[in-house]
């Protein structure tokens, strides 16, 4: 039997926010959901450092371009909500 869907959402916030720290250099347990990418001291070329480190752990395609960060189609505003934007792509693909 699968993991159920809370213990999978939580295992992909965990990786997400793993690659997220590994990035800013810090603890995981130093980053919440409310954190804001600028204030961990992640710059343009550490985000997109982190959206192939998502791509890579869970082999999905993120539709974010460097060039436009501000455009829709991969909200980056908060760890939180790349974290629901990962568990929206994640179920995408799964289906």
């Amino acid at each position: 039997m699968g993991l159920d869907i809370m213990q999978e959402i939580d295992m992909i916030a965990e990786r997400v926010i793993a690659i997220i720290a590994e990035q800013a250099m810090l603890e995981p347990g130093d980053i919440s959901r409310d954190s804001k990418l600028g204030d961990l001291g992640i710059d343009s070329l550490g985000l997109v450092e982190c959206i192939f480190g998502i791509e890579e752990s869970f082999g999905i395609t993120v539709p974010f371009n460097a060039n436009t960060p501000d455009q829709p189609g991969f909200d980056i505003s908060s760890v939180g909500a790349i974290i629901a934007e990962v568990e929206k792509l994640v179920a995408r693909q799964a289906a």
